[in-house]
């Protein structure tokens, strides 16, 4: 099968409406790859989540692969590197059954269960080759029964990596002072360069394969002193990120790579904590081979030692909120990434894609993370550091900077501004005025946010010339380019529950109807009939409306009676609209 890639020059080019063909093509290669949203809304981002982590201009698709990989896919007449990547991992898959696969007929078939799905990759070139793995590896572990079948293997390196770690010579190599820092003009310096000394020897051990590979011998005291002392290309940009004299300290987003190693990520994240820094540490879902998962702590007594302190957040799906939340009461959180595969940002958890979204910079560690977020055009809405360790064993740091027309709107700014219009409800209240919040329709009509916003401006407006001492809150005032649902319905929860709401109303079908009139009108069809209860943000806005009214029951809730709302669903993570309605 060809495709009509003669118009693609970059990953940006990779986008739907440049022609019916390639679009059709593309459809079919993202779903034979179960990444495409519109077909499985369930299991994959929609392209609102996935703008959290990735900046895609409108029609543009991400794919989790590096340019050469997706390159290969479109230009069939050079896909020898395509069929190589395949080749590698069947022989991984090959290994595993060697390790674990057992023998005998359960084993045959499943081996020949997973040669035939290989074979019609090699046939059809159209697979993604991480995709091609997890769908071998589910083969695997669904037919053999084995959750982890790596178990023992990734206990037996957190074990070698701890026992090397506890050793009397590394600890006094990690601990010795460095010659005399001549150049630091205060203790304040002083104490970063220190810091950074510690955090450059720890990312070494935590790539060194020699510390936990069983297969190795360990490394000895002059190696070790060799490997603390040598040069790493990036750290500088490292040392720019983390330094005291930026304001705040950052929230860090950490992705992992392999169990044994994973034992010195641990005294990295010790490192970043004693900085100030918070940490959010992203473990797989489920087995990945070597990779740790959020599940292994269970298992293996080393790794749970090594993560006291840490709180375990297991809420796949937790809003903005609720993240903030466990955060800011907790400066080490370890989460899933919500996958059994290679970074897939597609396929990542709403509270993976949130972390990322929440946090200032992302530190990821391993060649395979780089290849897939380095050897990409795309950019990302974090600034990005990886490390690993190049062709001659020497660490290396890589940086991807966020583009710079990106806005952030960190969590201080965004409550500042529910602080600032909480100050203001109070000077009104203080007044003699009533405080009236209006919940409205904004975005859960698919292509009509810009009317739901003027029908709003124009409504609110009209209900404050005709009513006396009351303060009315219309959220379309009060929304800033950039900020999306997630930003704003956590600044919305700041002020509904202030306490200072005296009253409550939720937009009826009588005034959508007096808004078209008012704006000279006839109502459109796609407005027929609707109301707040249309909107999954005004049912999440009920909610917090009825709890304050136990709280306080001179509160006055005026619209749609609240049992109408519930049949929603949660609303759209990153949109303003239902999960199941396609919104623009």
């Amino acid at each position: 099968m060809s495709t009509p890639f003669s118009s693609i020059n970059s990953v940006k080019d990779v986008r739907y409406g440049i022609d019916p063909v390639f679009d059709a093509w593309l459809l079919h290669f993202m779903s034979e790859n179960n990444i495409e949203y519109s077909i499985d809304p369930l299991k994959n981002a929609s392209p609102e989540q996935l703008r959290f982590m990735v900046d895609l201009p409108p029609d543009a698709v991400y794919v989790p692969c590096t340019d050469t990989t997706l390159f290969s896919l479109l230009d069939l007449s050079n896909h020898r590197n395509l069929l190589d990547q395949y080749q590698q991992r069947w022989q991984r898959i090959r290994q595993l059954f060697d390790l674990c696969g057992g023998q005998g007929n359960d084993r045959l078939r499943m081996e020949t269960l997973c040669r035939h799905k290989y074979d019609m990759a090699m046939h059809s070139h159209i697979y993604l080759p991480s995709r091609l793995t997890k769908r071998l590896l589910t083969i695997f572990l669904t037919q053999s029964g084995q959750a982890d079948p790596y178990q023992d293997r990734k206990r037996e390196k957190n074990r070698r990596a701890q026992k090397f770690l506890n050793d009397t010579t590394l600890d006094t190599l990690l601990a010795a002072c460095p010659s005399p820092l001549s150049s630091c003009g205060a203790i304040s310096e002083l104490r970063f360069e220190l810091d950074m000394i510690e955090l450059r020897r720890s990312l070494s051990l935590s790539t060194w394969k020699r510390v936990f590979d069983t297969n190795q011998p360990l490394p000895g005291r002059t190696e070790i002193e060799a490997e603390f002392n040598k040069y790493c290309p990036g750290l500088e940009e490292l040392r720019r990120l983390l330094s005291p004299h930026n304001p705040g300290r950052m929230k860090i987003l950490f992705l992992p790579e392999e169990s044994g190693g994973h034992i010195f990520d641990l005294l990295i994240v010790r490192c970043l904590l004693r900085q100030g820094h918070r940490v959010i540490m992203a473990l797989k879902e489920g087995f990945y081979f070597d990779a740790p998962t959020y599940w292994d702590r269970e298992s293996d007594s080393t790794l749970a030692a090594a993560y006291e302190g840490a709180f375990f957040f297991d809420d796949a799906k937790a809003s903005k909120n609720r993240l903030l939340d466990v955060i800011k009461e907790n400066p080490f959180v370890v989460i899933s990434d919500g996958t059994r595969e290679r970074l897939n940002l597609i396929r990542t958890s709403v509270t993976f894609a949130r972390a990322w979204k929440e946090a200032d910079l992302i530190l990821a560690k391993g060649v395979l993370n780089t290849r897939r977020i380095m050897q990409t055009s795309h950019s990302f809405t974090r600034d990005i550091i990886c490390f690993s360790r190049d062709a001659n064993d020497t660490l290396i740091i890589d940086y991807k900077p966020k583009p710079q027309h990106l806005r952030k709107f960190t969590e201080i700014q965004i409550r500042s501004k529910a602080e600032s219009l909480i100050t203001r409800m109070r000077a009104e209240k203080a007044a003699g005025r009533n405080i009236m919040f209006y919940s409205a329709i904004v975005g859960s009509i698919p292509h009509e946010t810009e009317t739901a916003i003027n029908i709003l401006n124009t409504f609110v407006p009209y209900l404050r010339s005709r009513m006396d001492d009351v303060f009315i809150i219309n959220p379309a005032e009060h929304f800033e380019e950039g900020m999306d649902a997630d930003d704003l319905m956590y600044m919305w929860e700041k002020v509904q529950r202030s306490g200072l709401i005296t009253i409550w109303r939720f937009q009826t079908y009588a005034d959508i109807e007096k808004s078209f009139e008012l704006l000279g009108r006839r109502v459109p069809t796609v407005w027929a009939g609707k109301d707040a209860t249309f909107s999954t943000g005004c049912t999440k806005e009920m909610g917090i409306a009825l709890d304050m009214q136990k709280r306080y029951p001179e509160l006055q809730i005026i619209g749609p009676s609240s049992e109408q709302f519930f049949r929603r669903r949660e609303y759209g993570v990153g949109k303003f609209c239902d999960v199941g309605v396609d919104c623009d």
